[in-house]
């Protein structure tokens, strides 16, 4: 099939962290980043033309170019989801990126997903279009990550575990096994799941605080 011609989606540090990655990958070539005409602030970035979004299909063909849009999950990952959504309905194929030491046994993985290394994806998990998995995660077998979710680090996802759609999961979160997260769910830093979680839920951890020994304690040099 031979090289693939890539465009990255944002010019942000994300963008910035992904281009780092496509360099590791020799299947495709990363030829320039688009972002919406209101957003255009560059001409070029890393030394790569910047390309309004909305002239993208007249300058880089959909049946010959891939396009790659790894962004953040503000608003429940709204703004991700618009901008996969509109690259499908211009006729674009999207690449995934999945990093050489994800050790990875999973059933099936979409379009547009961004997973990062040191992540675990054990044996029949299906994890769909357009989901960021950050670095360090665990995702146990036969789990299902549905499509516009975001995993930061270390999380830990046990078997048999369903994410909804346009989910997000904060660090050191842990969802224990036969679990369905509703959609559109924000799971806090440091929560642990351990019942079904409605739509549209919100799930905050609680920060840590100083005991009242330390703030007490007198230090001498």
């Amino acid at each position: 099939m031979g090289i693939q011609k890539l465009i990255v989606f944002g010019t942000g540090q994300i963008a910035e962290v992904a281009a780092n990655y496509i360099k590791e990958d020799k299947n495709v070539e990363l030829i320039a980043f688009t972002v919406e005409k209101k957003f255009l602030k560059q001409k070029t970035f890393l030394n790569y033309p910047v390309v309004p979004f909305e002239d993208l299909i007249n300058t880089y063909n959909p049946k010959e170019n891939l396009l790659f849009a790894p962004l953040s999950y503000k608003n429940m990952n709204a703004h991700r989801i618009r901008i996969f959504k509109k690259g499908k309905a211009l006729g674009y194929k999207f690449y995934s990126f999945i990093h050489k030491n994800c050790v990875n046994y999973s059933k099936s993985i979409g379009e547009n997903c961004f997973i990062l290394e040191n992540n675990v994806i054990q044996p029949f998990c299906v994890i769909e279009d357009n989901c960021i998995i950050w670095s360090g995660n665990h995702i146990g077998h036969h789990s299902n990550i549905l499509s516009h979710t975001f995993i930061s680090s270390h999380v830990v996802i046990s078997g048999s575990v369903n994410v909804g759609q346009g989910s997000f999961l904060g660090v050191n979160s842990t969802i224990i096994d036969n679990i369905n997260i509703g959609e559109f769910s924000l799971i806090g830093a440091g929560c642990i799941i351990t019942r079904n979680t409605g739509k549209n839920s919100l799930f905050v951890g609680e920060a840590s605080r100083p005991h009242k020994k330390l703030t007490s304690l007198e230090i001498k040099f």
